[in-house]
């Protein structure tokens, strides 16, 4: 267990997602973690169903906290880093999960002493095979970085990256469990179309898919070689693949990537 304080800042869905995840893997005592919300009703709502405060008071709850997780939206960074600027210091450690916004843009905002790690976790985090990227500002040290990534590993893996990739991550790993869904449905669809019961079609595309992931995984192996050992000559997955590539698959989920990779350099606005 973490023997260290946390504020989550925005028990919204990733906020929430994490709260969750960390309680039930037993990194943080419900005695150590207090969370914030907009509204009172809302925390009010939360306080019901979490076992710890929820609260509206963002400077309360990070003057009470080793660890901040700024977890609002991206626009409202300045807004809440402007509320919790007194109450955080350079042993106070701030780690934001904020799409798009750097981490020069969180210390001109909170004061360049404190450390700021930022980090972009996936929703698999809820399940604990999340994927989450690291990177930190200039005043984290590799101990923050260390705290931080003891706090993402619990929830599955972590990797470190200069912060130039963070869109990239975005758009790929950020987004992309709504990509594997995507396929998934569209796998247990056509399933169904071939007579299969939809609970079983929906179980052979997930199983099928958490297989395949974790031999790459495994493997160490190259996806197109895995996807060679599937496909034998004049056999049937020749044919599927060749409807897959007619039917722009691969170049659809590059876009797919490219794009919300884009949307995400846009989603703060200020200096980057």
């Amino acid at each position: 267990m973490l023997d260290k304080t946390l504020a989550i800042l925005g028990l919204g869905k990733i906020g929430g997602l994490l709260a969750d995840a960390f309680l039930s893997r037993g990194l943080v005592a419900p005695g150590n973690l207090v969370a914030t919300v907009r509204h009172k009703e809302r925390a009010e709502a939360l306080g019901k169903r979490f076992p710890f405060p929820v609260g509206t008071d963002n400077r309360e709850a990070a003057a009470s906290a080793d660890i901040v997780l700024l977890a609002v939206k991206p626009q409202s960074m300045e807004e809440v880093a402007s509320e919790i600027r007194a109450a955080v210091n350079k042993d106070t450690l701030v780690v934001s999960v904020l799409a798009s916004v750097p981490t020069a843009s969180i210390e001109k905002a909170l004061g360049d002493d404190v450390p700021v790690v930022r980090a972009m976790p996936n929703t698999p985090c809820a399940v604990g095979e999340g994927m989450t990227v690291l990177c930190r500002g200039r005043s984290a040290g590799a101990s923050d970085l260390a705290l931080t990534a003891k706090l993402f590993d619990t929830v599955g893996r972590t990797l470190v990256l200069d912060e130039k990739h963070m869109d990239a991550v975005t758009g790929l790993s950020a987004s992309g469990p709504a990509y594997i869904y995507v396929i998934l449905e569209s796998l247990a669809e056509a399933g169904v179309k071939m007579g299969l019961p939809r609970d079983v079609a929906t179980l052979l595309a997930a199983q099928t898919t958490l297989g395949a992931a974790k031999q790459v995984l495994e493997s160490g192996s190259h996806p197109a070689l895995l996807k060679d050992e599937v496909t034998t000559p004049a056999g049937c997955t020749i044919d599927g693949l060749l409807e897959l590539e007619e039917g722009g698959l691969r170049v659809t989920l590059i876009k797919a990537v490219v794009k919300a990779g884009q949307r995400a350099r846009e989603l703060y606005s200020g200096n980057r």
